[in-house]
């Protein structure tokens, strides 16, 4: 499969490719709001509305994402954490079922109505699907569904069940609350699905564990990762 050419990829776009992928890279990396982004643009001497800019965000950031998935795909720990959140959408609850690895990268998200065994199948078996294999150990809280689950999708798979062993799931779902609160709520659980199928694989790529390197060796991993990101975006270096 040939890889499509920048012309392609923003054929029929007035802005050109480096504003673009600028603007997606701001609204997915910070906790901004549409409106915040627009303004950061204008500063520059870049005029485009908060209209646009959701356009691109949904439309390149699909692509972007879909790109670092695929280059992503097998690179990830065999030790899975499982976690859930509820998140109040229009007066009704729902939960965000979230599984990460053991360095915090994000894995999978699924936004469901239910907690209980059924949700919590359906979530394993889109981690199946999507990464092809089982993994080593699955770490989950106490909630029983976890096990009821596991036993009938990942029946091989060691499951450590405890409430302290599962504080990286748990505190992944930070962002997202950030992000929650800079959009003053999120309206559909199909917004959130997509928002987080988008947010999560980009803040995969920039996630550095500064306290664990040096200052250069973290300039240097930033940089890669820059690199990255415009190689994904189809930008060309200026």
């Amino acid at each position: 499969m040939t890889k499509s050419s920048p012309s392609s990829l923003y054929h029929r776009h007035r802005f050109p490719s480096d504003v673009i992928a600028h603007a997606v890279w701001l609204y997915f990396k910070f906790p901004l709001s549409l409106r915040m982004v627009e303004d950061l643009l204008a500063e520059r001497g870049i005029i485009v509305s908060h209209q646009t800019i959701r356009t691109w965000a949904e439309k390149f950031g699909c692509q972007y994402a879909a790109n670092i998935r695929r280059r992503s795909a097998g690179q990830f720990d065999g030790k899975w954490h499982l976690d859930e959140v509820v998140i109040t959408m229009r007066g009704k609850k729902h939960w965000l079922w979230r599984a990460v690895d053991q360095n915090g990268f994000v894995l999978d998200v699924l936004v469901q109505s239910r907690r209980n065994t059924t949700a919590a199948k359906r979530l394993m078996r889109k981690l199946l699907k999507r990464h092809g294999s089982a993994p080593r150990v699955m770490i989950t809280d106490k909630l029983r569904s976890y096990g009821a689950a596991k036993r009938e999708v990942m029946p091989g798979v060691e499951h450590r069940s405890h409430k302290g062993l599962n504080n990286r799931a748990e505190n992944s779902h930070q962002p997202t609350r950030q992000r929650e609160r800079a959009m003053k709520r999120f309206k559909s659980p199909r917004q959130l699905q997509r928002f987080l199928s988008i947010h999560d694989p980009i803040a995969n790529l920039f996630q550095l564990p500064r306290d664990k390197m040096t200052s250069t060796r973290f300039r240097e991993m930033r940089s890669l990762a820059t690199q990255t990101w415009r190689e994904i975006a189809q930008v060309r270096a200026v």
